[in-house]
């Protein structure tokens, strides 16, 4: 069983000419290019010269909030805590724990993994949650009939 490419096992650079195609041990494009200030791996691209971290295409890419603390948010979502409720007491703004949902939806299977294994979540928490993600945006409520005057003409 062949195992799924990690980050830094391919550049992710779209305008490159090596973008999308895996490493092999003869081949070495993606080197080890040091560490950024919070201490994530950089790796760097030799036929493009683009440098990237560990987090790129995930959830935690270019987030300035440690990790723990947005599974910890999310965690709270799932267990029904309301967002106002979570940005009075995390500190964070509504709009950012809003942000870190949307996101989180897009990268549900490692989202999912993550809660049910560090936290005591259950499935039927997270299903309530994405349904909650998914309900997001434009109000759904029952249509109302249009108002007429006493002739029956539309007002």
């Amino acid at each position: 069983m062949s195992e799924l490419a990690q980050v830094g096992d391919y550049c992710p650079n779209e305008d490159c000419q090596d973008y999308g195609k895996l490493q092999n041990a003869a081949q070495q494009n993606i080197i080890k290019f040091g560490k950024t200030k919070k201490g994530r791996q950089r790796y760097c691209c030799k036929s493009c010269k683009q440098t990237f971290t560990e987090t790129k295409g995930t959830l935690l890419y270019g987030k300035r909030t440690d990790a723990e603390e947005i599974l910890e948010v999310l965690a709270l979502l799932a267990e029904g805590s309301r967002i106002s409720s979570l940005s009075r007491v995390k500190s964070h703004k509504e709009d950012t724990i809003i942000q870190w949902l949307e996101e989180a939806a897009a990268h549900v299977e490692e989202v999912e993994a993550a809660l049910l294994a560090k936290y005591q979540i259950t499935r039927g928490q997270l299903d309530g949650l994405w349904a909650y993600v998914g309900n997001k945006g434009e109000k759904k409520g029952i249509p109302r009939p249009p108002k007429v005057d006493s002739s029956g003409a539309p007002r």
